[in-house]
């Protein structure tokens, strides 16, 4: 049993998905105050601010603590969480037609062991059509994704080539985890 800091609905079910035991439960931590110059360093401090404010909040004596971060790159451009609409368009079609990577590290915290990693899955993706843009931007399930990426969901049918794990791509790198739990 592990201790998943993070509301994301899509780590949760990876996990499940890999069949590992967690309870989900996190305090925030504000990513707008990173100053980072690539999308390695922006995803390790994300993490690693997430990582301590859990590590304050809940330990890992009771539960072995496991803390993930995920951001976008495409075209030289950092892409985080789209904040409305417009936003999420511009980041969509930063991506459109165009090789973007997927970075997300975890941090995992035991009292016997810890594990840093960061992984990339790259894509290339076809152009995106425009009416589909639109109607996944009314659906609201870009929001509080990383890159208002969703390559399970919006995303899929646009994949002409991918480089990497699937895992890494919605969050979390469970291949990586398993090997260690």
């Amino acid at each position: 049993m592990l201790r998943l800091a993070s509301s994301s609905q899509t780590r949760a079910k990876l996990l499940r998905d890999a069949g590992v035991a967690f309870i989900q439960e996190s305090v925030d931590f504000d990513e707008d105050s990173i100053i980072a110059s690539s999308p390695k360093n922006f995803v390790y401090q994300a993490t690693l601010g997430k990582f301590e404010a859990n590590v304050r909040a809940f330990g890992y004596k009771e539960y072995p603590l496991l803390v993930a971060d995920t951001v976008v790159a495409s075209c030289g451009q950092i892409l985080r969480k789209a904040k409305c609409v417009d936003d999420a368009r511009n980041i969509l079609l930063t991506q459109s037609g165009s090789v973007t990577s997927i970075i997300t590290c975890m941090m995992y915290q035991s009292l016997k062991m810890k594990i840093i990693d960061i992984s990339t899955t790259k894509y290339i993706f076809d152009e995106f059509d425009l009416d589909d843009v639109e109607s996944y931007l009314q659906s609201g399930e870009w929001r509080g994704k990383a890159g208002a990426c969703m390559v399970e969901g919006f995303c899929k049918k646009y994949i002409k080539s991918v480089e990497g794990s699937q895992s890494t791509a919605m969050g979390l790198h469970t291949e990586i985890l398993q090997r260690f739990l």
